[in-house]
């Protein structure tokens, strides 16, 4: 501050001299100037120094002659820093603007109110949440209902299932094959679900109940690895096969043949697409 105070008090002194004398002491200062660099190539400049050259450059369409300690370049870097300087400085004082942002523990709570409560819709979650002293729109609150995890269906849970026990999974079923003499026979299969591995098969032209549980006891004479066996509600197995397989603590899950066509595992309706290279 003194020495902006010392340069302008100078300016009057000078500015009243005659222009002779102002010549010889400009000459003067700048043969000095000359020594002074020679001495010390990089002198160092005070940010009052740098704020007196910004300044003069906005002020005096000369000032790249006079300019000796440094390049122009370096004052238009100088005022650059101090324009990014002001307006960082002024971005921090402001106030912040938009909408104030959604807090992890107000999410966790519109995720637990949709799950807990899958009738409620928006303004219900948004009034529940006012009336807790969370301060959150009710747009907001719409937003984060769509991006809520639902649960698991039906069918994401079957998949689930296959996935997680598929070296303990097999299936049974019938495929039917007519003859030359025009009867047909039934053939039973057993096919393991990791590998689509044909498990035990045979042929009859009378399948009975009490011929399935035999099929089963000798696909399974020992402590089976299976513990599911899938089967339709097919009028067949009666009661006696299911009440077989659970003796040989396996469990069996009956579902309809609709439902395991479209899971894609072999039924009464597409035993021949599970086990289409075995047949042919």
């Amino acid at each position: 501050m003194f020495d902006l105070l010392r340069v302008w008090s100078g300016f009057r002194h000078r500015f009243l001299r005659s222009r002779q004398s102002l010549l010889i002491e400009n000459l003067a200062l700048r043969q000095q100037l000359a020594v002074f660099k020679r001495q010390h190539s990089r002198p160092r400049l005070t940010p009052s120094d740098k704020i007196f050259w910004v300044l003069l450059r906005r002020s005096w369409s000369s000032w790249k002659a006079a300019l000796i300690v440094v390049t122009p370049e370096t004052v238009v870097r100088w005022h650059r820093s101090g324009f990014l300087l002001y307006w960082r400085l002024l971005s921090r004082v402001r106030k912040p603007v938009g909408r104030r942002p959604v807090t992890r523990e107000i999410c966790n709570l519109i995720f637990r109110m949709v799950a807990e409560n899958p009738t409620w819709r928006a303004p219900l979650i948004h009034g529940e949440l006012v009336m807790l002293g969370f301060e959150v729109s009710e747009r907001s609150v719409s937003r984060w209902m769509r991006r809520a995890p639902r649960p698991y269906g039906p069918g994401q849970r079957w998949l689930a299932f296959l996935r997680n026990h598929r070296e303990a999974i097999a299936a049974m079923d019938f495929f039917s094959v007519p003859t030359l003499t025009f009867n047909v026979l039934y053939v039973f299969f057993l096919i393991g679900h990791d590998r689509r591995r044909i498990l035990h098969c045979n042929v009859t032209r009378h399948p009975t109940s009490g011929w399935i549980v035999q099929q089963l006891r000798e696909a399974f004479p020992y402590e089976p690895t299976t513990k599911f066996l899938l089967l339709d509600h097919d009028a067949k197995y009666g009661s006696e096969v299911p009440d077989a397989i659970r003796s040989m603590n396996i469990r069996p899950c009956g579902l309809p043949s609709v439902v395991l066509g479209k899971m894609g595992w072999p039924s009464a309706g597409s035993a021949a697409a599970g086990s289409n290279c075995w047949i042919r």
